[in-house]
């Protein structure tokens, strides 16, 4: 009985055996061949997929990305990650100058639209002056083409060497604001001043024309 036991057994190891050799021989392994598509980083850099999911890796700096948000840029040389100031904001970069009067900062903020709102009311209910503490006038409002996205220009302040430019961003959801702030501006009371060659309002305008989604 022992021996008929032992003799099924090797039949089956001498048969799965085979199956297994079979499949190895007509079925070889073979590495996976992802597409070759690319994904274009803001920065217009790209990567290939990878992996056995065949998905993109995160693109390297300078760029970043906010899933949740919906974005990816590419960071402005020269600019680091900052302490975000409020409950409003995705992200800050801060410009490190040697001076200790003068500073340059980007700052991300996102605000919801109401149910019975639009992206203009929204735009006009948070563009508070930073001196003034009013709603800015409509007469400070322009507009601009940048990347492949319009924004709503708006001077939020022009004081004492300050000068805040924001450009705001309207979705179906939400607004966007993104603030270039300069400290220690000179010149800041000449009326032909271009704010937009600021160190702060150049990296901005460079950094919103690599944004991606919106």
């Amino acid at each position: 009985m022992k021996g008929l036991f032992l003799g099924i057994l090797f039949i089956i190891i001498i048969g799965v055996g085979g199956f297994v050799y079979k499949n190895a021989i007509e079925y070889p392994s073979r590495p996976i061949a992802c597409p070759v598509d690319a994904l274009v980083c803001p920065d217009g850099t790209a990567v290939g997929r990878t992996g056995s999911s065949c998905s993109f890796p995160a693109c390297p700096a300078p760029n970043v990305s906010f899933p949740d948000v919906g974005i990816a840029f590419a960071v402005p040389e020269g600019f680091s990650p900052a302490p975000i100031p409020d409950g409003s904001s995705i992200a800050a970069y801060e410009l490190s100058v040697a001076s200790s009067t003068e500073a340059s900062r980007i700052i991300i903020r996102r605000y919801a639209i109401a149910a019975s709102s639009t992206a203009l009311a929204t735009i006009q209910q948070t563009a508070i002056g930073g001196a003034s503490g009013e709603p800015v006038s409509a007469t400070f409002f322009s507009s601009t083409m940048l990347g492949t996205h319009r924004f709503t220009v708006v001077s939020i302040e022009r004081f004492e060497g300050v000068i805040d430019t924001a450009y705001y961003l309207g979705r179906a959801t939400d607004v966007l604001r993104f603030d270039a702030i300069d400290w220690g501006v000179v010149n800041w009371t000449d009326p032909s001043l271009d704010v937009t060659t600021l160190p702060a309002a150049a990296a901005l305008r460079k950094l919103l024309s690599t944004l991606q989604g919106g």
